[in-house]
């Protein structure tokens, strides 16, 4: 399933919270408190900035109130064979799009390098000189978060992980790809495509080169995981199941779906309400510790 055709996808209505099987079930984190009367507030306005790269432009969303009050910045990855450009015009990415404006947050929609980079390491790079530009147009508070779509969820991990250019305080991943070695032995083309983006031969990645291999020696992390059994293009037991056993727990959220990849319940407002609620946690416990990274 492709997100040409999400693009005209009806919405499911909701999703249910649970906990995939085999993996520690984690505390169940407080619920997102927003003010009184927001739900029922029209959207908030916002700035879209646009960065240019060779590869292609990335949107940068700013929210009217980080113009009047320092904010963190969400960096979105897309999926594979997809652009800045189709997610920007996407009426379902921005129904998530929008609840993180509504929250408060800005948006960088990336271009990720192009169409097909997989999470590689000159991806990050690149995004990273997106970032940089990005937090320079806006009030940013000094954290940064990550939403990864399918492919985009290598990236958005890899992000997180020791040696990235940014520091990245929390990760979602939507139908996200986390296991470099379970999508380079699924089909010849993506393996095509892997070999291309990180340089490679006929040789399978390192296991240095693949972000859950790495996230297994690593710290757990604040993580929002959406995911269905029914996807039959990223398996969510080699992927969504393992990654969950790092999640940090009292913050983490975990997001049962049905149906298939990319289906239109991945975009619906309840889910949207669900990932902007995460964010915003993690936003009011850094506000509580009085961090500010820059």
């Amino acid at each position: 399933m492709t997100l040409s055709f999400l693009l005209t996808a009806a919405l499911v209505p909701h999703a249910r919270a649970a906990t995939p099987q085999n993996v520690p079930a984690l505390p169940t984190p407080a619920p997102f408190q927003t003010p009184a009367g927001t739900p029922h507030a029209a959207p908030m306005l916002s700035e879209t900035v646009t960065l240019n790269r060779l590869s292609g432009p990335s949107f940068l969303r700013i929210p009217d109130t980080c113009r009047k009050q320092a904010c963190a910045l969400v960096v979105v990855a897309h999926p594979r064979g997809q652009s800045a450009e189709r997610l920007h015009a996407s009426p379902q990415v921005n129904v998530l799009v929008q609840a993180l404006l509504d929250a408060s947050f800005a948006v960088l929609i990336s271009d990720d390098g192009g169409a097909n980079t997989w999470g590689s390491p000159a991806a990050l790079d690149q995004v990273a000189g997106l970032h940089a530009d990005a937090v320079s147009q806006f009030d940013w508070n000094g954290r940064t978060y990550a939403l990864g779509l399918s492919m985009g969820g290598l990236l958005a991990l890899r992000s997180a992980l020791p040696g990235s250019p940014y520091l990245v305080s929390g990760v979602a991943l939507i139908d996200g790809w986390a296991d470099l070695r379970s999508a380079w032995g699924g089909s010849v083309a993506r393996r095509t495509e892997i070999a291309d983006a990180y340089g490679l031969g006929t040789a399978p990645p390192e296991p240095s080169l693949n972000p859950l291999a790495e996230m297994m020696n690593h710290a757990p992390l604040p993580l929002f995981l959406a995911a269905s059994p029914d996807d039959a293009v990223v398996s969510m037991k080699a992927n969504a199941d393992l990654v969950y056993s790092k999640a940090e727990a009292g913050v983490s959220d975990w997001v049962a779906l049905t149906g298939p990849h990319l289906g239109g319940n991945r975009f619906s407002v309840t889910l949207a309400r669900q990932l902007a609620g995460f964010f915003g946690r993690l936003e009011a416990r850094e506000l509580a510790r009085g961090v500010v990274q820059r």
